[in-house]
């Protein structure tokens, strides 16, 4: 009798805590909740997505096959190691015509620069962090090394910094050369 008064004492408990569960109206889900929702549905979820329709912070990054890396330099190594990842680099600019570079200098060239890096196959988005400074944004890493090269060539760029690494541009003085 004891076994069969526990049972339904835990059925009482399993059908409350449900009817509080269905109740709770769709309007009141805080973003936890709808969070917590969809990590549950997706645990639950039979049909596991293919690895290029996952979120890029669920894939897996790249195996790198030692054996056909033929690199010439450390670069070259990072080049292979950061492809297919996420990767920013900074770049600096100045005004070499004028006193003080606006935002609307920074912008026009920024946006130039990306326009001639998509007609050569690299994507990037740009943000401007400060009135002389963007951040090129890369889903490709290994591209990011390309518009490095392409960025330190252009007249008003004063340094390019990618994964820690300075590099100076023309736009940069003696001083910040020296510096980098």
């Amino acid at each position: 009798m004891l076994k069969k008064s526990w049972i339904l004492v835990f059925l009482i408990a399993a059908t409350c805590w449900a009817e509080t569960k269905k109740k709770k109206d769709l309007s009141s889900y805080t973003e936890a909740d709808l969070e917590r929702l969809y990590e549950e549905w997706e645990e639950n979820d039979d049909e596991k997505l293919p690895e290029d329709e996952l979120p890029p912070e669920k894939r897996k990054p790249p195996e790198l096959d030692l054996s056909k890396i033929k690199a010439n330099s450390p670069e070259d190594m990072l080049r292979m190691a950061k492809k297919g990842q996420t990767l920013m680099m900074f770049v600096g600019l100045r005004d070499v015509d004028s006193e003080v570079t606006t935002r609307s200098f920074s912008e026009k060239w920024t946006g130039l620069w990306q326009s001639a890096l998509y007609n050569n196959h690299v994507d990037c988005q740009v943000f401007m962090i400060e009135d002389n400074r963007a951040i090129f944004m890369f889903k490709d890493g290994g591209q990011a090394f390309e518009a490095k090269d392409y960025l330190t060539k252009q007249k008003y760029v004063t340094e390019v910094t990618l994964e820690g690494t300075q590099f100076p541009g023309p736009a940069a003085g003696e001083k910040e050369k020296k510096e980098l």
